[in-house]
């Protein structure tokens, strides 16, 4: 008897909940045979001795956006390298198809500027389609990961509207094409659909995303639409959810979840802005989610584990003060003008006390609240004589030079030209306390990935890795069991995902294997792997032995594997359905 691989000695701990326990593992043709004492007489094409190793499901990341990134690049790195097998892509409304090729500028200038993404990087999309059923049909065959891709409500509204469908409410007919493409979609297997209403979100010309010029009651048809076919979630950003979602927005939730008859997934519920700790508002938040499930509406939202770890560079600029007009203004001047402007007094008095006093009017530009002071800290210096500075917040140097906090911010960058760095990372006590306090929740997933963007300061494909180091094996707030059902089972029923998320005889051979010992997020560097030559922040963890995607490993200690054993999921159930 022979079988593809025999994973052998690992502790199992098979994504259920249930115990771990000491098994080996037979896979065969990207399922898996059986778990257990294999037969003395079973012999394999290739073996992995997991002795005082985890062997656990892949991970389910529910939040990515690498549908852009898998046209040429087929692993979803750096995702895949944290125990990742399986992405969902095409979150907030952006997905890479559907796409006219006269649109595929603003489509990719749009990427660029909500994301993050380089537009150099961004060249190299593959453009092998124009539909959204296209653009699934040309990744099989040619992906490393498996992927499941939401259809998003921005790019349907430029693929119909075109230019208009950034300037005004769609009439009847265009909500009528609209929904044909969303019925074309989830019939060829789209995860489901996602929008967004959030005011921090401007397309590449400065002006709101398109679904934000979505009434409630289109963005209700088509969420409707999607949950015809019988399977699958929404993604969805409501425009109060960074300063903590209105009781307009909790019922318009409750619609969507009640119209679809699908799960809507959100992110931030009890947070007043992105830089607060999770649950800031936690009691008010709890209320509504025991609302919506009374009335059998499923409303999931993404809970971020694990901190901001954001570098600000002054020089170069940063786009995490989008949300402080004069701030902002300065980022992308010339060195030269931008030195001379920080050392006048009028400019000085503009900036003193902007940071603490963002812009909240989504009509007057970004919401996006900048980083807070107390987590702000100097991370870098050229000059010897500020390495007395190294690690401590803007709050703490102020108040010992008795100064603003902007000022003592600007004038110590100003010491070195500039070249000083700094480093938002918001990891407190009471950070800690918030996130603890909500994650128990069974409307709380873990982790907000948005891996494959963001790469000017991190994708935060570190997420999985942090939980399980720094929540599980580190403060125990789970265990073992328990903590990898939730990266695992969880998000994989919530996506209709049925033969993924555990470890069970008959579903696909998606596998992690990992060093509980060593298991860490590792450091982050600059990797320039992208289309021309495009860096990016990359996060290699530690700890981690193998990555298996339906049976074949795709990155072994850390290294890229030849081979594309990927496949485009559907959430079971999702045929059209208009009986």
């Amino acid at each position: 008897m022979t079988v593809d691989l025999i994973i052998r000695g690992g502790i199992v701990v098979d994504g259920t909940g249930l115990a771990r326990r000491r098994a080996d593992l037979a896979i065969h043709e990207g399922r898996i045979q059986s778990v257990g004492h294999l037969a003395p007489n079973l012999r394999s094409e290739r073996e992995i001795d997991a002795e005082g190793m985890i062997v656990a499901p892949g991970i389910v990341d529910a939040h990515t956006h690498y549908d852009p990134q898998l046209t040429f690049e087929p692993y979803g790195t750096c995702s895949c390298y944290h125990g990742v097998t399986t992405i969902l892509a095409g979150n907030c409304g952006f997905s890479i198809a559907p796409t006219r090729p006269e649109a595929r500028p603003y489509i990719q200038s749009l990427f660029a500027k909500v994301e993050g993404m380089a537009p150099a990087a961004l060249d190299g999309v593959r453009w092998d389609f124009e539909t959204f059923p296209e653009y699934l049909a040309a990744r099989r065959g040619k992906l490393g990961v498996n992927l499941a891709c939401y259809i998003g409500h921005s790019s349907i509204r430029r693929y119909v509207m075109g230019e208009a469908g950034s300037e005004r409410e769609a009439d009847a007919d265009e909500i009528h094409a609209m929904r044909a493409i969303v019925r074309e979609a989830m019939a060829a297997g789209a995860a489901g659909f996602s929008s967004s209403h959030v005011p921090t979100q401007v397309d590449g010309d400065d002006r709101p995303i398109p679904s934000r010029f979505s009434t409630h009651g289109e963005l209700i048809d088509l969420a409707r639409e999607a949950g015809l076919a019988g399977g699958g979630s929404i993604s969805y950003l409501p425009k109060s959810v960074i300063g903590g979602l209105d009781s307009n927005d909790e019922d318009l939730l409750i619609e969507l979840a009640l119209a679809s008859r699908l799960p809507i997934v959100i992110q931030g519920v009890g947070g007043r802005d992105k830089v607060d700790a999770p649950t800031a508002g936690w009691e008010e938040a709890k209320r509504f989610l025991d609302r919506a499930a009374q009335q059998g509406a499923a409303i999931f939202s993404l809970l971020r584990n694990h901190p901001f770890d954001r570098p600000i560079d002054l020089d170069a600029g940063t786009p995490l003060y989008a949300g402080v007009p004069s701030w902002h203004a300065l980022m992308s001047l010339d060195p030269k003008e931008k030195r001379a402007r920080l050392r006048d007094p009028a400019v000085r008095d503009e900036l003193r006390d902007a940071v603490d006093n963002p812009n909240r009017d989504p009509d007057a530009g970004s919401t996006l609240p900048p980083p807070h002071w107390d987590v702000t800290f100097v991370d870098e210096v050229t000059d010897p004589a500020n390495e007395c500075y190294l690690r401590r917040t803007i709050s703490e140097i102020a108040a010992e030079q008795g100064k603003a906090p902007a000022d003592t911010m600007l004038d110590l960058a100003l010491s070195e030209d500039l070249k000083m760095k700094f480093r938002w990372e918001n990891k407190t006590a009471v950070w800690e306390a918030a996130v603890h306090e909500s994650m128990k929740h069974p409307s709380m997933l873990m982790g907000v990935s948005d891996g494959g963007a963001h790469l000017d300061r991190d994708d935060g494909s570190d997420w999985s890795t942090y939980f399980l180091s720094f929540w599980v094996l580190d403060r125990g707030a789970w265990t073992l069991e328990e903590g990898i059902r939730q990266l695992t089972q969880v998000p994989a029923a919530m996506a209709g995902l049925t033969d993924r998320g555990a470890l069970l005889p008959g579903y696909a051979a998606d596998i992690m294997i990992f060093d509980p010992k060593s298991i860490s997020p590792g450091t982050k560097r600059m990797e320039y792997d992208l289309p021309g030559g495009e860096g990016r922040f990359c996060a290699r963890p530690r700890g981690f032995i193998a990555t298996i995607v339906n049976g074949q490993p795709i990155v072994l200690r850390g290294e890229l594997q030849s081979c594309l054993p990927g496949e485009v999921l559907r959430p079971t159930g999702t045929e059209p359905n208009h009986d």
